[in-house]
C-alpha cells in the first residue's frame, strides 16, 4: 500500500488529518496507521525514530537546555458509520477527528516542519489509549524504555477545543454486589430479589451529591454513577445476584486511596471489589514552561473534566497540560467532527511556540 502520508499531506495540517482519520485504527489494530507514521519520520533528518510495539518514537538532539514531549494516541473507539472523513463546509466528520486525530496531525506536521524548534522535542504516536491501560502505549515505553519519557514538560493534544485544560480527574470503577435467594417466579415470596435489593443502592448514587473543587483557578466537577447493570438467571426465576459497576470521577486534590474509601463510605453496607483506579493529576501551572505556553495561547486553562495521560506525566514529576483542536464534547460519537479552522489556528499557536524565540 502506497503511504497516504505524502509531504504535500503532512505540509497541511487539515489534509493531514483527513488523511489519519481514513486510516483505520481502532484500539488493537493500529499497525497499519504506525506503519505509515514511522515510515514517514524514519524519512526527516532532525529526528532520530524508535518504535515499541505500536508506539512510534521520535525525537530532536540539538542540545537544547530543555526537552518537551507532545503526544497523541492514534487509536479510536470502535466506527459508528462514519468512517471514512467526509467533510461539510468547515466541519469534517468521522471517526477520531476529535478524539484525537487532529491533535495527532498537529503533532506529525511540526515533527517534520519544525527542524529547530527552541526546545528538544519528543513526539509520541502511541497505541491504546481508548481502552485498558494495560495496553496504552505509553504505559508499555515507560515499563520496557522508561528513559524515552524524561522531559522537562509535556503536552498531550488530547481535545480541548482550542483552550488549555489543566491536570485531569482521576477514574475509579467498582463492582457492587448484591446477593438474594432463588425461587420460582411464581412463587416470589420464597425468594428474595437480588435485582431489587439493588434499587437501594441506585436511589443512593441518584442522591449523591458530588463535590466540585476549584484548584489554581481551575473547576473540577466529580461524580459517582452506575454505568452497568447485571442480574438474573431467567425468565421464571427470582435472581440470587446483582451486580452494579460504579464509576468514580474525582478531583485530583484526591488520592487513589483516598477515593476509594470515599466510594466504600458512600456504599457502606454493599459488597464493593474496586477494579480499576487510575489517579488525577494537579494543574501544575506554576512550572516555568507550563507558564511560557500559557502566555503563547494568551488565554486562561479550565480543568480536564476526564482522565488522560497527563496524569502519567505528572507521576513522573513532568508537568504536562492538554491541548488539541477537538471537542471533548464530540469525542466518541456517532457524528464526531471537527472544525477546521481549529485545526489551524491550533498548528500555528504550537508552530509559534516552539519556533519563536
Amino acid at each position: 500500500m502506497l503511504n497516504p502520508l505524502t509531504p504535500e499531506v503532512l505540509a497541511d495540517p487539515v489534509a493531514l488529518t483527513r488523511a489519519l482519520v481514513d486510516i483505520e485504527s481502532v484500539s488493537r489494530n493500529e499497525k497499519e496507521i504506525a506503519d505509515c507514521v514511522e515510515e514517514v519520520l524514519r524519512g526527516v533528518a532532525h529526528l532520530s525514530v524508535e518504535r515499541f510495539g505500536n508506539t512510534v518514537m521520535a525525537r530532536t538532539d540539538l542540545g537544547r537546555a530543555q526537552r518537551v514531549v507532545l503526544a497523541g494516541h492514534l487509536d479510536t473507539v470502535p466506527l459508528a458509520g462514519n468512517f471514512p472523513a467526509t467533510v461539510d463546509g468547515d466541519l469534517m466528520y468521522g471517526c477520531g477527528t476529535s478524539d484525537m486525530k487532529s491533535g495527532v496531525a498537529l503533532a506529525l506536521h511540526l515533527a517534520v516542519a519544525a527542524p529547530e524548534p527552541r526546545y528538544d522535542v519528543t513526539y509520541f504516536f502511541y497505541e491504546a489509549e481508548e481502552i485498558d491501560s494495560a495496553y496504552n502505549g505509553l504505559n508499555l515505553v515507560a515499563q520496557a524504555h522508561p528513559e524515552w519519557l524524561t522531559a522537562d514538560f509535556a503536552m498531550l493534544l488530547e481535545p480541548t477545543y482550542g483552550v488549555v485544560e489543566a491536570g485531569c480527574q482521576g477514574t475509579m470503577r467498582a463492582r457492587v454486589r448484591t446477593s438474594g435467594r432463588r425461587a420460582h417466579a411464581a412463587r416470589s415470596w420464597r425468594g428474595v430479589n437480588a435485582i431489587h435489593a439493588a434499587g437501594d443502592l441506585l436511589r443512593r448514587l441518584e442522591a449523591y451529591e458530588a463535590r466540585t473543587v476549584t484548584i489554581d483557578g481551575c473547576t473540577y466537577r466529580e461524580g459517582m454513577n452506575a454505568v452497568r447493570i447485571t442480574g438474573g438467571i431467567a425468565g421464571n426465576v427470582i435472581p440470587d445476584s446483582c451486580e452494579v459497576e460504579v464509576n468514580y470521577r474525582f478531583a485530583p486534590d484526591r488520592t487513589e486511596e483516598q477515593a476509594q474509601a470515599h466510594v466504600r463510605e458512600v456504599l457502606d453496607g454493599f459488597e464493593v471489589e474496586v477494579t480499576d483506579s487510575a489517579a488525577g493529576a494537579l494543574p501544575g501551572l506554576a512550572a516555568p514552561l507550563a507558564q511560557e505556553f500559557l502566555a503563547a495561547v494568551d488565554a486562561a486553562p479550565v480543568a480536564k473534566l476526564g482522565w488522560t495521560d497527563v496524569a502519567r506525566f505528572a507521576a513522573l514529576g513532568i508537568p504536562a497540560l492538554n491541548f488539541g483542536p477537538g471537542d471533548p464534547m464530540l469525542a466518541h460519537a456517532a457524528d464526531e467532527h471537527v472544525e477546521i479552522p481549529k485545526i489551524r489556528d491550533g498548528a500555528a499557536m504550537l508552530r509559534r511556540w516552539l519556533t519563536s524565540v
